[in-house]
């Protein structure tokens, strides 16, 4: 299993959870369907749930909590990308058309966060690692193997990581590939980027999260059985078998089980 045990590079996703009304549903949801265990947390810490597979730790659930008058949050899956500096990443949000939806927090000794949104209005967490850097395995079954920006402007999007994140779009140079670019940290693509065109119609541009697994139709069957809701039924592409899926509660995330390399 490929076990991450060093901090991610700079600009590149190192992590996902869960915002959920129904914190124990959503652990009990993504137990059946990737074998992850994880229980309700301490209250310091919001009661945020870190989900581990094998005992390595490759997601977080926590309950969706609104300030008092406020809005319940979207039941979302978030991406985060991994930074060196998360004042200065903030920093560099702001100057370049970006959104802070939530400025820099320390989270105790693991780590300093923010969540922000960039020009298109994709919402997007940075990780600044202290103790914690993210996800301990990826690429395996049951863990994070992608994170794919839908935008309606890959221009805008390019300056904008690129500027933040040092991070560079560029198209897909693969047959079968059409408008798809690829996010690259380091000359490595740690990324995906589609044509937000492609979506439903009135779709905001958003990070997808992608889950590997060994079989994408059965997985859609036992999310179905649990309630929840194929948005894209599983299909043939070019780097494997996918399907877009929202669970019980309205989170969407996708599954792919890979072409082998």
């Amino acid at each position: 299993m490929p076990e991450v045990t060093e901090a991610y590079p700079p600009g590149t996703p190192c992590w996902v959870d869960l915002m959920a009304p129904d914190q124990q549903a959503a652990l009990d949801v993504y137990r059946d369907l990737f074998g992850w265990q994880g229980e309700v947390g301490p209250a310091e810490f919001g009661g945020y749930a870190m989900c581990t597979l094998n005992g390595k730790p490759v997601a977080g659930v926590m309950a969706a909590m609104a300030p008092e008058g406020q809005p319940t949050p979207p039941t979302v899956w978030t991406t985060y990308i991994a930074t060196a500096d998360a004042d200065a990443t903030q920093a560099a949000v702001t100057a370049n058309g970006g959104t802070v939806l939530m400025p820099v927090t320390d989270v105790g000794t693991v780590g300093r966060m923010l969540v922000a949104a960039d020009p298109g209005g994709a919402v997007f967490g940075v990780w600044q690692p202290v103790d914690f850097f993210g996800a301990h395995v990826v690429n395996e079954p049951g863990a994070l193997t992608w994170n794919e920006l839908h935008t309606a402007d890959f221009d805008a999007a390019a300056a904008f990581y690129r500027a933040v994140f040092g991070a560079e779009i560029a198209p897909m140079d693969m047959p079968g590939a059409g408008d798809y670019h690829v996010f690259n940290v380091g000359g490595r693509g740690v990324g995906g980027v589609a044509n937000l065109a492609n979506d439903p119609p009135g779709t905001p541009s958003h990070w997808l999260t992608y889950f590997s697994v060994d079989d994408a139709d059965s997985v859609v069957d036992a999310l179905v059985k649990r309630g929840g809701t194929v948005l894209v039924p599983p299909f043939d592409m070019v780097a494997g078998r996918m399907s877009v899926l929202a669970d019980p509660q309205g989170a969407v995330f996708a599954v792919i089980k890979a072409k082998p390399m």
